[in-house]
This record gives C-alpha cells, sequence and structure tokens, in this order.
C-alpha cells in the first residue's frame, strides 16, 4: 500500500512546534494531542527537525528539570528521516525497523504534507495479512 492512501484514511494534519518554543510547550502539545512526537517547523510548511518522547526522555536524562525551559532546537533530532506519498508501507516498514524510529513525516515537493508512525504502518499490515487468509480460506474452502 502507498503511504498517500494511508494519509487518505488518517488524515495528513500534522502537529508542528517551532523551534524557539521550550520543551514544556512542546511536551503540552504531545500530551493535548495523545501523540509521542511533534514536527518542529518555523513555518509548518519545512522540516527543521522532529522532536519525540525518546528526546525529551535523554534531555531529562542529561540536563534534569532544566530541560523544560529548553528551545526545542537543542534537544530534537535534527536529521530527520523523510519519506514521500508514493513510498510503499513495506519499504517504511525496513527503514522505521533498521533505524529504530517510530515517526516518519511525509514531503511532497518539499512541503510538509503529512506523518506516518509505527502504528500506522502496522495496522495496514494487519489488514494486508487478515485479507490474504481470507483469500486463501476461500480458496482452500472452494477451490477457487
Amino acid at each position: 500500500m502507498l503511504i498517500a492512501e494511508i494519509l487518505r484514511s488518517k488524515g495528513n494534519k500534522v502537529a508542528t512546534v517551532r523551534p524557539n518554543d521550550t520543551v514544556e510547550r512542546a511536551v503540552s502539545m504531545l500530551k493535548e494531542h495523545g501523540i509521542g512526537a511533534l514536527v518542529v517547523s518555523e513555518n509548518g510548511s519545512t522540516i527543521d527537525g522532529i522532536l519525540s518522547e525518546r528526546d525529551i526522555v535523554r534531555a531529562l536524562a542529561s540536563h534534569a528539570a532544566s530541560t523544560l525551559a529548553m528551545p526545542v532546537s537543542q534537544i530534537m533530532t535534527a536529521d530527520v528521516v523523510t519519506c514521500h506519498p508514493g513510498s510503499r508501507t513495506g519499504e517504511l516498514m525496513a527503514m522505521m525497523t533498521e533505524r529504530r524510529i517510530r515517526h516518519i513525516p511525509v514531503v511532497n515537493e518539499g512541503s510538509l504534507v503529512g506523518l506516518v508512525s509505527i502504528g500506522d504502518v502496522v495496522r495496514v499490515r494487519l489488514q494486508e495479512l487478515k485479507d490474504e487468509a481470507a483469500l486463501l480460506e476461500e480458496y482452500i474452502q472452494h477451490g477457487r
């Protein structure tokens, strides 16, 4: 399945935070939206970085409570792995597993158009497996 199909069903709204926003603000946004990562973007269209729960935990381990007052840009992951709407879920799953990342921004012609999580990809793969199992069962029962 193409990433564009996932975005069609889940929507393309992406929660973003500005590089100079505090980590405290980012934490509030993560809680408010019930998500595990924010795209860091000055304008909501280009990607400056990504801030995940993992980034926050690492910063807390190094800087304790002072982390909350830091700008997001100080602790974000700047080297962001992205994909495009034409990417396939299988290649994304492999990339996420290999690089140990759970969120990948979707970019089309240089602009942020969505965000795909490992949960989105696994959900699609599980549905594909269910569909394949149903087809095999149908074939076995009816010899078609």
